[in-house]
Parts: C-alpha cells; sequence; structure tokens
C-alpha cells in the first residue's frame, strides 16, 4: 500500500482526486479500441494513472509509417511487423508490472462488441472510422457505459464524451440514427490522405484521458465536444446535445449498429490505405505453414500473429491468427477479390 501511495502521490495530492478517487482509479477496468496514435497515448496515460485492468482491441500491424506520432512503438516493432496490441502490451507492462492487460488481435464486429467490452468502466475510442464508431456507440448504451470518442486529422481533432441516461449519443451528435450511408460532411479527411502530426494527437487523446480520469474517479464529464487545432491554434467547446426524441439509442428501442444487415460486404475497404480486409476463415494451418506455402511467390516475413507476403503482382498479402486477410497495394476491389481468390482460395 505505501509503494503505491507514493507511486501515485502526486495524483492523489490534487485534490480533486485525493485518496479516494485514487483508490477507485485502482480498481477501475478501461477498454481502448484501437491502438494507433490516439490509443496510444490514451494507454499510456491509463497505465500511469493506475487503472488496474485494461483490454485493448485493435486488427493491425506496426508499420514504419506508424512511428511519427504512435507513442509506444519503435523500430523493432515495425521491422518484426508486431501486431500494435502485442507490441503495446509489451511496453505498458514494463511500464508498471502489475496492470493487468488483455490483448486482442481482432476486428471489433456485432458479433464479439458485447463479450469484450463486458464489465468494464468505461470505453475509450482510438478507432478511425465512423462505422466502428457507431458500433462503440450502441454498444457502449446497451451495456449503460460511457463512451469517449475522439479523432485528428492534420493538426486539428475533436473529443466528446457521451454518458448514457445523462447525454445524447454519438448519433444525436451526427445525426447517423440508422443503418445507411454517411452523410457528405462525415467522410471527410483521413491522416491517411490529409496527414496528421502528433502534437496534435497528444492534444486531444490527453483531453480525453482527463475526462476519463475524471469519471474513474468519481466525478462528472465535463459533457463538452471540444474542438481543438494547434496549427494555428484554435479551439471551441459546446455542450453535449440532449438525447434526441428519434434516437432509437437513446431511448433504448434498437441499436441499429448490433443488427445484422441485409447485404454483407464481401471486404471493407480501408479509407486512404489502398487495403481491402477480407472477413475471418477457417484455417487449421498456423502461420509458419501458411509462410511456407508463400515462399512459393514471394518474400514473406512471419512471427507468431502475422504472415506477410510480397506478391509478385506487386500487391502485398497480410493474414493474421484470426483469419482475417489485408491485401495492400490498390483500390479496385475486383482486383483484390482476384488476388485473395488466388492466393487464399474461394
Amino acid at each position: 500500500m505505501e509503494e503505491r501511495l507514493e507511486r501515485y502521490s502526486r495524483q492523489t495530492r490534487f485534490q480533486p482526486i485525493g485518496l479516494k478517487g485514487q483508490e477507485a482509479i485502482c480498481t477501475s477496468h478501461v477498454v481502448i479500441v484501437g491502438m494507433g496514435a490516439l490509443g496510444t497515448v490514451l494507454a499510456n496515460h491509463m497505465v500511469r494513472a493506475g487503472v488496474a485492468r485494461l483490454t485493448l482491441i485493435d486488427r493491425d500491424y506496426v508499420e514504419p509509417s506508424n512511428l511519427q506520432r504512435q507513442m509506444l512503438y519503435d523500430e523493432r516493432d515495425a521491422e518484426q511487423a508486431l501486431p500494435k496490441v502485442i507490441a503495446a502490451e509489451r511496453k505498458l507492462t514494463a511500464i508498471r508490472e502489475d496492470v493487468s492487460i488483455s490483448a486482442h488481435l481482432t476486428d471489433l464486429t456485432r458479433d464479439n462488441v458485447q463479450e469484450l467490452l463486458a464489465g468494464a468502466d468505461l470505453v475509450l475510442d482510438g478507432t478511425d472510422n465512423f462505422s466502428t464508431r457507431l458500433l462503440l456507440n450502441d454498444a457502449c448504451y446497451q451495456l449503460g457505459m460511457p463512451y469517449l470518442y475522439s479523432g485528428v486529422v492534420g493538426s486539428e481533432g475533436m473529443t466528446a464524451t457521451f454518458v448514457p441516461g445523462e447525454t445524447g449519443c454519438f448519433r444525436c451528435l451526427t445525426g447517423l440514427y440508422e443503418h445507411g450511408s454517411l452523410h457528405g460532411s462525415m467522410q471527410g479527411e483521413t491522416c491517411d490522405t490529409a496527414g496528421v502530426i502528433s502534437p496534435a494527437v497528444d492534444m486531444v487523446a490527453s483531453l480525453q484521458a482527463a475526462e476519463a480520469i475524471k469519471l474513474l474517479s468519481g466525478h462528472a464529464s465535463d459533457r463538452l465536444w471540444v474542438r481543438l487545432n494547434c496549427w494555428p491554434f484554435a479551439s471551441k467547446a459546446v455542450p453535449i446535445p440532449d438525447s434526441s426524441p428519434v434516437c432509437p439509442v437513446c431511448r433504448g428501442d434498437r441499436y441499429p449498429s448490433l443488427e445484422p444487415v441485409a447485404h454483407e460486404e464481401e471486404a471493407v475497404y480501408l479509407c486512404g490505405r489502398e487495403s481491402f480486409q477480407f472477413p475471418t476463415f477457417a484455417s487449421e494451418q498456423s502461420m509458419a505453414e501458411w509462410a511456407a506455402r508463400f515462399r512459393a511467390w514471394g518474400k514473406v516475413q512471419v512471427n507468431p500473429y502475422v504472415c506477410k507476403v510480397e506478391l509478385p503482382e506487386g500487391e502485398r498479402l497480410i493474414l493474421f491468427t484470426d483469419g482475417r486477410v489485408l491485401i495492400q497495394g490498390t483500390d479496385e476491389l475486383s482486383r483484390a477479390k482476384s488476388l485473395y481468390a488466388r492466393y487464399i482460395g474461394n
């Protein structure tokens, strides 16, 4: 106990947290979805603040282009193509040995979201697409837990905290009440198309982390939608809107992102990355066996979690242990499907 008190002494001396608030933080469970730029900052803050348990969810691996802004990773992680959740777990447990981390190398879907979020005190969103944000929003409101959103592009970002029963939800903020295409104003630029600078990421994620610490220590969130730009500097904060009377999620009537859709997509295009993700397939082959098969076609890089091959056609194929496949280097679905069929099978 004395060692714990000393470790968090500067935080407990901050009067709004105090000893009682710190003890609450030290028994809390936080889920972080997306271990890219935002997620690495968030995870760092949560571990150093004293959170007892972290669930990390991400579908991707570390690449050299990540290192400019994804603060937990280094060149060795990129060279080994380590999954982000695995590299993050290693770094975070080096910061604090007693933190309990559940690392999930997977795509968050309506089939697994409730299981992965179950038992958490709140969810921190470090993702980069609206479909996953809507899924998190719906699952959090069904489970009755706070959902803390953020997003950054270029030098500008925003963050907002949505609390079931106290504020409107992400759908109320965006007007995306049902399934269907996003409004044009919602699609916008991404980090891959417009770039991003790391100070903007840190600035927004740190505000998001501060809101999480308020909630975990027994205080109310400020319930603001905050927009910040660090180049040139500008800021704006407005109250989170009240629940819309037409929002099915806030009413508790329906949770659209948790409902089956009529036509499942064969592959999902990852905006700005010239990549298609194909859904999980069943395979009894190990990564080493897949690597041996792929070596007949091109240069292979393999670890226990990921197998990458440079295809003779010029694209890259990445296979994950959960059965997902990425085809990188094309923005044409027909081309990606052709390569998938050729090298993975129908």
